[in-house]
């Protein structure tokens, strides 16, 4: 079993070991945005309640049903604990203003100091906590585990992580000591075990194990193992709460305002990373647009730039607004919903031409993928097929591999890739093409220098 703490959702699978979902669940919970700045949870519903939760629905007959969990998260967060693990402050997100330092939100995710900002702001609200732990460890705790991070979410929270440890001197600069942050171990290894008493149903007879507990992954990576986008020229694009752009190159190119990170295969590497513009903002225009009564048509489309929250990859600009642009009276519900969704087939085209990648294939993942008309603005947009994933819950299904990984059941992240399936591609629409090509040199020629956008 997977599962996997989303920005608006707890999403799990059980699985067979061919891959198969067999049960799924989604578990909503609140996104806190209190200001344009703020982005938070509270940790006891999203990453103590939500897991407990997922774990019950897609395993109904008891902890015999199950062999082995683990945990994805988006990262990074943190959250002040008491001894018992209990949240007892807010769970602050990435991207969060709270999280900003002199380093943090830099073309170098690895250097950044975003965690160490939200560490030293977790610290300094609830000095009293016992400890100071991310969603992940939090979930793993709630789980019965003990409180244990992988050690690529350790490595995500950049300058707080050393490689093989925490890191004293940024610890104290933080106002903590090394001892509230949690342990660290590989992913797909067993930490602990998951507690029989959180299942429901009635106990079960005492011969039974208890499912084996994993150290899982950060989301992202989850998603990569299981996606099947491992050859040089193929585009991985995250389409979540968060848009996550990954172009497959050769080498280790560092094109400006990108981040550049390892792939699985050895000699290859992801130039991309997140953008603002994914489905926090498109839930937002659905929210506050009238519903669309017909089709959209191609010559009405105004332009939006989305970046209502600022924008993270390639501009790096916490500041920066949105915009929409080159409305006129006949354009309605659907052509600014559409124009919603080319914003953010804008902003992935955006990081490939960054990149200086001309992709060869692009595959979608995350719950966007059951959104048809997103799908097909990005095919549009792209001018190119998009293939979507066949269980749209990559992170999870990513993390039920390395459960299995942690029961002695599979030997290696490699063979992930076994578990990679498609949807039927969604192919551009030639009558779109050429007017949301227009679009798009709009949309650029508005992006000038830093926190500036001049709409024509």
């Amino acid at each position: 079993m997977g599962i996997d703490i989303g920005t608006t959702s707890v999403k799990a699978v059980a699985v067979d070991h061919t891959g198969r979902v067999l049960r799924r669940a989604r578990i909503p919970h609140r996104l806190l945005t209190p200001s344009a700045d703020c982005l938070e949870h509270d940790p006891r519903a999203a990453w103590v309640d939500g897991p407990r939760s997922a774990l019950a629905a897609v395993t109904p007959e008891g902890p015999e049903s199950c062999l082995a969990v683990a945990v994805s998260a988006m990262t990074p967060s943190m959250a002040a604990v008491d001894r018992s693990g209990v949240p007892v402050g807010p769970g602050v997100l990435y991207d969060d203003g709270r999280g900003r330092s002199a380093t943090a939100g830099g073309s170098d995710p690895m250097a950044s100091g975003e965690a160490a900002a939200l560490l030293a702001w977790c610290a300094k609200e609830t000095p009293d906590a016992a400890a100071y732990w991310p969603a992940q460890a939090v979930a793993n705790r709630a789980l019965g585990g003990p409180a244990t991070l992988d050690y690529a979410s350790a490595c995500s929270t950049g300058s707080l992580f050393d490689g093989s440890r925490w890191d004293a001197e940024v610890c104290a600069a933080s106002g903590v000591g090394t001892d509230v942050l949690p342990s660290v171990a590989v992913f797909g290894t067993p930490i602990g075990t998951v507690d029989p008493a959180l299942w429901p149903a009635p106990a079960t007879a005492a011969s039974v194990a208890p499912p084996v507990l994993g150290a899982g992954g950060v989301d992202a990576f989850c998603e990569q193992l299981v996606a099947g986008a491992d050859a040089a020229g193929d585009v991985l694009i995250v389409c979540g709460s968060t848009l996550v752009v990954w172009a497959v190159v050769e080498g280790w190119p560092q094109p400006p305002g990108l981040w550049t990170m390892p792939h699985l295969k050895s000699g290859m590497a992801m130039v991309g990373g997140a953008s603002n513009a994914g489905g926090l903002f498109l839930d937002w225009v659905d929210r506050l647009v009238a519903p669309s009564t017909g089709e959209a048509r191609p010559d009405a489309v105004p332009v939006w730039w989305p970046y209502v929250r600022g924008e993270r990859v390639p501009l790096h600009d916490a500041h920066r607004r949105g915009a929409l642009g080159g409305l006129d009276i006949a354009a309605g519900p659907a052509e600014v919903r559409r124009a919603a969704r080319e914003a953010t087939a804008f902003a992935a085209r955006h990081i490939l031409d960054v990149a200086g990648m001309a992709p060869r294939r692009v595959v979608v993942t995350g719950g966007g993928v059951r959104d048809g008309a997103w799908m097909q603005a990005l095919a549009d947009g792209l001018a190119l097929p998009v293939e979507p994933v066949g269980v749209p819950e990559g992170a999870a299904l990513g993390a039920a591999w390395l459960a299995r990984m942690a029961a002695g059941l599979e030997s290696s992240i490699d063979d992930a890739a076994r578990w990679a399936s498609r949807g039927v591609a969604h192919q551009p629409d030639r009558r779109w093409i050429g007017p949301t090509s227009d679009r798009y040199q709009r949309y650029r020629n508005a992006i000038v220098e830093p926190g500036e956008l001049r709409v024509r």
